[in-house]
């Protein structure tokens, strides 16, 4: 894994988070070939052959798990734009460390955020994008004893931090949930509140998401979105992972869900509220 230590400032993260995802995946590679390799020369030639087989073995199992693998996650082509928004790409788990930074709740008051969720226990609330669970543990602690925390993530490896973390911090109450790039998974009219922090840019079928999303609200159940402000130049962000109000109101209102509440006092980020709209008639043909 790639090594974050000193990169506190987001920028600098934002800048260089994509090519650590490319340059792990190629290393993770590479090495596992060049270990079959090697291990194949250093055999005796008694045993040279059956050592041959296994790596060719190997290979053909690891191409036929590729092609089931694409089978089952055929998905529409992911959107470059989205309504005149550029779509980002999603953040790698190689850059977990940065979520739990000493510095974020000075940056962006992360306690006042929690607190206008206004949780109570028993609800059931979903953390989507949840990452290594910087508010997944502290939202159970909230909803405790009767209440859950789907904690939704695509990539495996954060939830498997997520795991560590609640198993370390002896927290329940969470249920780790590996959602698609089209389907986050969650339980339909069951969840009382979906939080979003700073994810909602990058996801790549915005359509489908907030569809599924909408879906999963129990009576009067609310998404929160979290995201960077666009039209504050002093947020220390790329423009790329910024939104502005006008860009999230015509997205979220497009996709049948209304505004009802809204907080301007984060530091850094927007913090709206949103509720299935009950008047609306699907997207247009």
């Amino acid at each position: 894994m790639l090594n974050l230590k000193g990169i506190s400032n987001p920028v600098s993260y934002v800048q260089y988070k994509h090519d650590a995802q490319a340059s792990e995946l190629v290393l993770r590679r590479l090495t596992r070939w060049r270990f079959e390799l090697v291990s194949v020369l250093k055999c005796p030639l008694t045993r040279f052959v059956s050592a041959l087989l296994l790596v060719i073995a190997t290979a053909t199992v690891a191409v036929g798990e590729d092609k089931q693998d694409e089978k089952k996650e055929k998905l529409p082509p992911a959107l470059k734009s989205y309504l005149g928004r550029s779509v980002a790409q999603t953040m790698h788990y190689a850059g977990a460390p940065w979520l739990v930074r000493e510095s974020r709740q000075r940056e962006e008051d992360c306690a006042t955020l929690l607190k206008e969720l206004r949780l109570k226990p028993g609800m059931i609330v979903c953390d989507m994008g949840c990452g290594n669970g910087f508010y997944t543990l502290k939202m159970a602690k909230q909803v405790a004893p009767k209440g859950e925390v789907l904690a939704v993530d695509i990539q495996q490896e954060m939830l498997r931090l997520l795991e560590e973390r609640a198993k370390k911090e002896r927290i329940k109450g969470v249920k780790p949930v590996l959602g698609t790039l089209i389907d986050p998974q969650l339980p339909k009219g069951k969840v009382d509140l979906i939080l979003c922090v700073d994810v909602y840019h990058e996801f790549s079928h915005p359509v489908h998401m907030l569809a599924k999303m909408r879906e999963s609200l129990a009576p009067g159940g609310q998404i929160a979105l979290a995201e960077f402000r666009l039209e504050d130049p002093k947020v220390p962000i790329k423009l790329l992972h910024k939104m502005s109000k006008k860009q999230i109101l015509k997205e979220f209102n497009a996709n049948g869900l209304k505004l009802v509440r809204q907080f301007d006092k984060l530091p850094w980020q927007h913090l709206m509220f949103f509720e299935r709209d009950e008047k609306w008639k699907g997207a247009e043909e």
